[in-house]
């Protein structure tokens, strides 16, 4: 397995590829660029198909984070960690410790958060191991990032509505959220509290019914949620979803959610612009929950990072504006943002704390 010439090599910083006999752990991390400081990132734990699969994931996830931080005005920068396992089957306690140790081999330069397959406790666990972990202090969700992922998207949906539709709420709008875990379920309830008519799938069975009991949202066949014809398609769990194949049968006018990496390849961009489809992009509107991770690490109060996070609004007001403008798909639009903040801050001596860059206001 070749790293230099994978598909998705991006002039990455650091590859490192783990392995612990005594405990099954088999993980990679990758730092893609530290610009803004050291690669903050989580750390998921999935059955890949193959070594390529997970690299190519890593790979992927970890340029992304670089984009978010950097869109966030956070003094991050884009990290990545993966082990590869079912967290259902194969996840011990033992795996955790070695993973932590697998951190700390890296010196500082990846620092762990929780993904999908790994939590809270993991990362406390982990921590006994090292101290490059973030998101483990106690926030008002007892340290879960999650409800803060939630909250930046559901904003971010109410303004993508407001751009497309005229609106200002989801009151009345049909809304499909795919994915009903932590950030899905959390993103349904403000949706229904705003007065969204939400549709849900999700592979657990756990997760839908209590989606469908506490929230009142209408389940759905997970192999029919995303051609469901709907005003919003909110993608929640794993990435790669929108493709050639998929993108064909949508029949929603707005895609946004909280799922990382959501495009399967970078033309699928294109593709939802050539079907009318205003696409926000995902490593924009999920930041909240690394900004929350932030936070933590910094002590800083919740009110501050609760307005951090709504800053996500503007920025994806402006992508928004610059693709209406020039015609190119959102996604390139806030990669090039992104670039350009990076290249401002490889320019001036790094700060040590950036309370949240406000993008350009939208004109």
């Amino acid at each position: 397995m070749s790293v230099f010439s994978a598909p998705a090599w991006d002039s990455h910083e650091l590859v490192a590829f783990g392995s612990d006999a005594r405990t099954g752990l088999r993980a990679i991390i990758a730092v893609h660029d530290s610009t803004l400081g050291p690669g903050v990132g989580g750390c998921r734990m999935f059955p890949y198909a193959s070594d390529a699969d997970a690299l190519h994931d890593v790979l992927r996830l970890s340029r992304g984070m670089t984009y978010k931080s950097a869109l966030a005005g956070l003094p991050m920068g884009g990290g990545k960690s993966v082990i590869i396992g079912d967290p259902r089957r194969d996840k011990t306690p033992a795996l955790i410790s070695a993973m932590g140790d697998f951190v700390h081999a890296q010196g500082g330069r990846y620092v762990a958060a929780e993904d999908s397959g790994t939590g809270v406790e993991d990362l406390r666990r982990m921590a006994g191991r090292t101290p490059y972990v973030s998101g483990i202090d106690d926030n008002e969700h007892g340290g879960d990032p999650s409800p803060s992922t939630a909250y930046g998207v559901f904003l971010a949906i109410r303004t993508a509505v407001q751009h497309r539709l005229g609106v200002a709420s989801t009151s009345g709008l049909r809304v499909a959220v795919q994915g009903l875990g932590h950030v899905g379920y959390h993103l349904a309830r403000h949706l229904r509290t705003d007065g969204a008519v939400v549709y849900g799938a999700d592979v657990n069975p756990a997760n839908i019914a209590r989606a469908s009991d506490e929230l009142g949202v209408i389940a759905v066949d997970p192999a029919e949620i995303l051609s469901l014809e709907v005003d919003v398609l909110a993608p929640c769990a794993m990435g790669a979803v929108l493709n050639a194949r998929s993108i064909d049968t949508l029949r929603a006018g707005i895609v946004a959610g909280a799922a990382n990496n959501q495009l399967a390849t970078a033309e699928d961009s294109a593709r939802l612009q050539g079907h009318g489809i205003l696409y926000c992009p995902d490593f924009l509107i999920n930041a909240g929950g690394i900004i929350d991770v932030h936070y933590q690490r910094a002590g800083l109060p919740a009110e501050a990072k609760r307005a951090h996070i709504e800053r996500i609004v503007d920025t994806l007001a402006e992508v928004l504006h610059r693709a209406d403008v020039t015609g190119r798909p959102s996604n390139e639009v806030a990669e090039a943002l992104a670039v350009e903040y990076l290249r401002d801050a490889a320019r001036a001596p790094r700060a040590t704390e950036l309370p949240g860059r406000a993008a350009p206001a939208a004109r």
